[in-house]
């Protein structure tokens, strides 16, 4: 198992061409926060968004759109029932995110198969939260694309079929395969199995241990794979360092550390990452 280090950022946050437009970074398409679980796709939305996705749209239940639009008027908000609509929309993006705040309902399931109707081998599908609770109960198969599964670890149980106490590199790469997608299974020193690698994130603290940190993980995952395309599990693994390194930073000042905080940091966090290589770059020539 390889310990991730902050050499990954570098590898994937790249500074800005100046020739390019909103579509050079990617769409995102997220999909949750039923009646109940607003918040969840919001952060997941905002983490997004901050990554700097150049288009974003939530599909939700419509009783947040209000919510949405004022925290958040960077992203485009649909109706989660529309199937034709948000059929239409996951044909039009480069990353999808499902499951924040989705909920494990009739009228979920009914969204989460329809999304997983209309992805493409092309596309970069991240299944989270009540997504990938719904698979283990449903029994359902992995949809088309580059997936990335986002569970805590009583999601992966549920997925994978292994018990918490029985987890151990050798069983979770074994199911990792099986399910033919990268997993970032999220607990203290996360670990993301690949198909070629396993690494273990050495960051990180229990002042992450807040509502919403996991919605927050799966909003970056989809606005790095949408915005650094080259190499997705590149990406993947950049997003899951750069959440970490952020909240302890923040850690260092506060008891716990927020979601929505991660999100704001993100920004500026990427400026000085992007920012140290132009001037290494300058530097050298």
């Amino acid at each position: 198992m390889k310990k991730l280090n902050s050499t990954i950022l570098n590898e994937v946050i790249k500074p800005r061409p100046q020739e390019s437009f909103k579509g050079t970074f990617g769409k995102v398409l997220l999909v949750g926060g039923n009646h109940q679980f607003g918040g969840a796709i919001m952060m997941a939305t905002a983490a997004s968004v901050y990554s700097g996705a150049g288009l974003v749209t939530v599909a939700t239940d419509l009783v947040n759109r209000t919510a949405l639009h004022s925290q958040l008027p960077e992203a485009m908000v649909i109706d989660f029932k529309d199937h034709t609509a948000v059929a239409k929309m996951v044909a039009q993006v480069n990353t999808v995110v499902v499951g924040p705040g989705l909920g494990d309902t009739q009228e979920s399931s009914d969204v989460l198969h329809n999304v997983f109707a209309h992805t493409a081998d092309h596309q970069t599908v991240v299944i989270d939260g009540s997504a990938i609770t719904l698979m283990a109960q449903e029994k359902l198969a992995t949809p088309h694309g580059h997936i990335i599964f986002t569970p805590h670890q009583m999601e992966w149980q549920r997925l994978s079929g292994i018990k918490i106490a029985d987890d151990a590199e050798d069983v979770n790469r074994a199911a990792q395969a099986k399910l033919g997608g990268t997993v970032i299974l999220k607990k203290h020193h996360t670990e993301i199995y690949t198909n070629d690698e396993v690494y273990q994130l050495p960051i990180g603290s229990a002042a992450q241990a807040v509502g919403g940190m996991g919605d927050t993980l799966a909003g970056m995952v989809g606005g790095f794979t949408a915005q650094f395309r080259d190499d997705i599990d590149q990406a993947a693994l950049a997003a899951a360092y750069a959440h970490s390194a952020i909240a302890d930073e923040i850690a260092n000042q506060q008891y716990i550390v927020l979601p929505h905080q991660i999100s704001q940091a993100l920004p500026a966090f990427m400026k000085k990452v992007a920012s140290a290589q132009q001037t290494h770059t300058i530097g050298f020539h």
